[in-house]
């Protein structure tokens, strides 16, 4: 039954590396379901309720793309979606959570129609094979950013201060002191994950993190898990189904105000999940687009599925769902079908129960996966033509803004307006897609309603 379900064979798998590629995945985000609430709740939202929201919503949608489209990705509420949730929606807009979750519910019904409409596959189809190999780099770039940051190697200092005030742009980057058992502990496990990743040990990921967790234990980093206090399943009433559609129609904002923050929503969405389809699934040639620009059907199939999950996730009480770019982890790990995200949707359900022991993984153990995994995406840099000035632009553009401005949308969005520009000036206005120009046009747009 699970041959047939999952076609194993046919992507040249098995069970075991599935399940344990599924495991690995789910290790490598399950911080999400605490920081999710933390954020979230920030509105005046109920922590436990949000915790529960977000457990179920990556639990059904990460089990819908594993049983419907056969694909090994997990999908969660999207770092950054929920920050804009709640930081700009609700804090700078005064929009109350119950109207952000009116347009979430919104922005997911959108994207399901995009999707349904083909215009997402038209947009895929539209991207040129460098700049789909240039995703892939920005993401690795930007895995990479995450795991460096999450390990603690770099931190943050004021290099200028005029008169005892500082400026955003005067906070710099620089290495880290060693003097956190936290930090000692990425650094260890950062040593363990590359001995065994270059002898080749099967499961690597998966063991590294295993053992940075146990030497955890012995540096007080890793808590072992308490179940005192703890309680099982929480109520989920105070977030369920509390939409509020009428308060969106007469909020003094303006309806203008409300529509171009849902269009906000919905390009953030939409493109971070293309990105992390497009440069996770190219590297791995889990998706591979045919000599004619056709897609396979569970790339598709996985579209659909994945714009769905918001629309759930909105009704139990989260913000945007999204394909997470930590799936790149099981894939490294070796997964390849639906079964990788059947077992990390299992894990979602068993952290219903199992909180405590979840949250004994540190981040110290997760990070240097993030940082390894990074390194193999950013291979595929020697695909694209950098000696052509009309390639290298744009495709610069996509790898270096991705991880600086901590958003794969945003590497695409800078990506897209400049392949445009540098086509146009150069004659070349007609080898660029109508798709492209019509999103480019849509990003300015973007752009400029942010800067109001």
């Amino acid at each position: 039954m699970i041959e047939k379900l999952f076609k194993l064979k046919k992507n040249k798998t098995k069970v075991s590396t599935e399940i344990i590629a599924g495991i690995t995945t789910f290790m490598a985000m399950s911080y999400i379901i605490f920081i999710n609430p933390v954020i979230l709740s920030d509105t005046g939202m109920d922590y436990n309720s949000v915790y529960v929201a977000t457990i179920l919503a990556s639990m059904i949608g990460t089990l819908i793309l594993g049983l419907v489209a056969n694909v090994p990705y997990v999908q969660s509420a999207g770092l950054g979606l929920n920050a804009l949730f709640t930081y700009t929606i609700c804090g700078v807009m005064g929009f109350s959570w119950q109207e952000a979750l009116a347009m979430v519910f919104i922005c997911g019904v959108i994207n399901v129609l995009l999707t349904l409409t083909s215009v997402r596959k038209k947009v895929i189809k539209a991207i040129p094979e460098f700049m789909q190999e240039a995703i892939t780099v920005g993401i690795g770039l930007f895995v990479t950013y995450i795991g460096v940051k999450s390990a603690g190697l770099i931190e943050f200092s004021v290099s200028f201060v005029n008169n005892g005030i500082a400026k955003a742009s005067d906070v710099v980057p620089q290495l880290a002191i060693f003097n956190s058992n936290e930090l000692v502990l990425a650094i260890i496990g950062i040593v363990i994950t590359a001995v065994l990743v270059s002898k080749k040990i099967k499961n690597s990921y998966l063991i590294s993190i295993l053992l940075t967790t146990m030497i955890g234990l012995f540096m007080g980093v890793t808590k072992l898990p308490d179940f005192g206090n703890y309680t099982f399943i929480p109520s989920i009433e105070p977030t369920f189904l509390k939409l509020d559609f009428s308060g969106l129609i007469s909020a003094e904002a303006g309806l203008i105000v409300v529509i171009m923050t849902i269009f906000t929503l919905v390009i953030s969405d939409l493109f971070d999940t293309i990105g992390t389809f497009i440069g996770t699934g190219k590297k791995s040639g889990i998706f591979k687009i045919d000599k004619d620009g056709e897609m396979p059907k569970n790339l598709e199939k996985a579209l659909i599925c994945d714009s769905s999950t918001t629309i759930i996730a909105a009704l139990l009480g989260s913000s945007n769902v999204t394909t997470y770019v930590e799936s790149s982890v099981g894939i490294e790990e070796g997964g390849r079908t639906g079964l990788t995200a059947v077992s990390a949707a299992l894990c979602f359900g068993l952290s219903l129960f199992l909180a405590p022991l979840v949250k004994m993984v540190p981040m110290a153990a997760i990070a240097p996966i993030l940082i390894f995994v990074g390194l193999s995406m950013i291979t595929n840099i020697i695909k694209i033509d950098w000696k052509d000035i009309l390639v290298a632009i744009p495709a610069f553009f996509i790898i270096v803004m991705m991880p600086l401005s901590y958003s794969i949308t945003t590497g695409i969005q800078f990506g897209f307006i400049l392949y445009v520009i540098v086509n146009l000036v150069n004659g070349r206005g007609k080898d660029v897609s109508p798709i492209i120009y019509i999103f480019s046009l849509l990003f300015i747009i973007d752009f400029i309603y942010k800067a109001m």
